[in-house]
């Protein structure tokens, strides 16, 4: 862990923090253990999840995995491939078109300035539904949907008025999403712009942005009816809005992209305190 390179990224204040670990430094035993240990606040680097970058097969420009800040993986995450993208095409590992491999699958990104977009692996149907009522909560149905990785999805009049902790915990928990789903809450603002507040399984609290929960709400809203075109405008959290767009029929599209900025916040090098309790 001592003298550790690393980059802080931010993706709408989805932050993460992200290793070059094409030369293994951190070998596969311990991948769980150096992300709590950078993810964690105050004593670390602090991030909503840790991002490790190496060689993939030939078909590929490189690899990536991911994981949330409690040390669990994730088969990937929306927002810090695009931070991902940026940092590989900045650091040469990668031409500014890129493909690179997931658990999910392989992810396309085009980047730009700050600008990154991202082709989505296949998204999943909708797969099943579930009425959750929560003490304080009015009862509400949640849909869920694979955008890479499983959301459950449901529509308020007010996000803002939304306990997305408490709420958001217990159908995290709810034997419906077993063994767990990231929770959105979503209010339609106009024909092509819904506000999104996110539950983060792995975070387990609300993050200000969440790319696969963008995706999954914007798709959902828009086989419902809900928003029309195939364009649709995310207002995060964090004050800035991710684009999701389709292509092909919203109902089984053949393509679908995230696109928004990403920030380069720092980087540096890990010391030797950072493994003290």
């Amino acid at each position: 862990m001592d003298d550790l390179k690393f980059f802080k990224y931010s993706g709408h204040g989805n932050d993460f923090v992200i290793i070059d670990n094409w030369d293994w430094r951190v070998p596969e035993y311990d991948l769980v253990k150096v992300t709590k240990l950078l993810a964690r606040d105050k004593y670390g680097i602090g991030a909503d999840g840790v991002v490790y970058i190496s060689e993939g097969p030939e078909e590929v420009d490189f690899a990536v995995r991911f994981f949330n800040s409690d040390g669990s993986e994730a088969d990937m995450c929306g927002n810090a491939s695009r931070c991902v993208a940026h940092l590989a095409f900045s650091q040469g590992i990668a031409p500014a078109e890129m493909t690179f491999l997931t658990k999910a699958g392989d992810i396309q990104a085009f980047v730009g300035d700050n600008q990154v977009s991202v082709r989505l692996p296949t998204v999943g149907a909708t797969d099943g539904m579930a009425i959750v009522d929560v003490d304080g909560d009015m009862s509400r149905t949640y849909y869920r949907v694979n955008t890479g990785v499983s959301h459950a999805v449901t529509w308020v009049d007010d996000v803002e008025s939304v306990n997305v902790a408490k709420v958001g915990r217990a159908v995290r928990h709810h034997p419906s999403f077993y063994p767990g789903a990231n929770v959105d809450f979503v209010q339609i603002l106009d024909h092509n712009s819904l506000a999104i507040r996110t539950y983060e399984i792995g975070v387990e609290d609300e993050t200000l942005a969440c790319g696969t929960g963008c995706t999954a709400s914007a798709l959902l809203s828009l086989s419902h009816g809900y928003l029309k075109g195939k364009k649709v405008v995310c207002k995060t959290r964090g004050g800035e809005d991710l684009i999701v767009r389709v292509e092909g029929s919203v109902r089984a599209p053949s393509d679908v992209y995230l696109e928004g900025a990403v920030r380069f916040i720092f980087s540096g090098n890990t010391g030797p305190d950072i493994t003290r309790r």
